[in-house]
């Protein structure tokens, strides 16, 4: 186990914000996860994967946890089921790689998303129809304040759209140690959504490394690369919104892309409402919107976590103001 105090956040966070935590600590197994959490009890904490999608408004005053445990272990084959175990700090993209490489079905839609397998299941990571819900079969860590280990079935981590037990009932209250995925040996691809299907088919034949190979392709060209310009990724959710309104603004907007949900709700893309607002690829102080995903924004050089609140917050008022719909953020605010 290694700790640091007083020590500079910018390299842990793709945002690449500048402040500061009080104590960070990398834990390499589950015994040393046990130790941190020893640490950490009484005080405040945070658990920190990769930093995909984080942004620091302020100095943490407090115990960050760096769960780094990267192995990887089959536990079981049947037929064309296969359970694996994967350390929470693996790397998200190589696990989904090591799939597609052997032939095992169920993550390829979730290619190229940064961070960590251990965040997985906190932010339901979801990408072009597909959710890390879909394939987990059980959470398992420590909770911090007994050390005490646990094991949850997936159906009692109350996923939901970038949601999870995780972020509510349990959050800052424990350490994922590891994630259980049911993959399959076979299993019907999921190309409806986007532009995958045309791009798969561009190559020739919808295979497992054609679809991870499209989907990769698609996301480099709208995103921004974190090590040229800081960004979380998407920092707004695709608001739901009910049928009366979703007819009313299909009248007013004839443009407007809309989906249907099993709960009778309609989807609308944040990004379509943001750019219909004029923000795409504009900039405030710092911060800006990216020029080619206008979901994404990003740190222009030097942005405090403040000048990025700055900018969600005067995108999210001009989108009421011109909607009527009040997006949220995906990003999690560490204050």
């Amino acid at each position: 186990m290694k700790a640091y105090n007083i020590v500079s956040l910018k390299k842990f966070n793709t945002f690449g914000i500048d402040v500061k935590a009080k104590t960070l600590v990398d834990c390499q197994s589950e015994a040393e996860v046990t130790e941190a959490c020893k640490m950490a009890a009484g005080e405040r904490r945070l658990v920190l994967g990769g930093g995909s999608n984080v942004l620091f408004l302020n100095d943490f005053d407090g115990i960050i946890i760096r769960p780094l445990i990267n192995e990887t272990e089959v536990l079981k084959q049947t037929g064309t089921d296969i359970m694996v175990r994967v350390g929470a700090g693996v790397v998200w993209d190589d696990f989904v790689a090591m799939c597609v490489e052997r032939g095992w079905y169920g993550v390829e839609n979730l290619s190229a998303i940064p961070g960590n397998v251990g965040a997985s299941p906190v932010q339901n990571i979801g990408a072009y129809g597909a959710e890390a819900a879909n394939a987990i079969s059980s959470v398992n860590g420590f909770y911090i304040d007994t050390q005490k280990t646990f094991s949850i079935n997936a159906d009692a981590c109350d996923f939901g759209y970038r949601q999870s037990i995780f972020k509510t009932e349990l959050k800052d209250k424990v350490v994922i140690t590891s994630v259980v995925f049911h993959l399959k040996t076979s299993a019907k691809l999921k190309l409806d959504y986007g532009d995958v299907a045309a791009r798969v088919e561009q190559m020739g034949s919808a295979t497992l490394a054609n679809v991870r190979k499209a989907i990769t392709e698609i996301r480099r060209a709208k995103l921004p690369d974190p090590e040229v310009e800081g960004n979380a990724g998407s920092f707004f959710k695709n608001p739901e919104v009910d049928a009366q309104l979703a007819e009313q603004l299909k009248g007013e907007y004839a443009d407007i892309p809309s989906y249907l949900l099993d709960n009778g709700k309609y989807k609308i893309p944040a990004g379509w409402l943001i750019e219909r607002c004029g923000w795409k690829g504009r900039t405030l102080g710092k911060a800006g919107v990216h020029a080619r995903q206008a979901l994404v924004l990003v740190n222009k050089g030097g942005a405090s976590g403040a000048d990025v609140m700055q900018l969600a917050n005067t995108i999210v008022d001009d989108v009421f103001s011109k909607f009527g719909i009040r997006i949220s953020m995906e990003v999690n605010l560490i204050k």
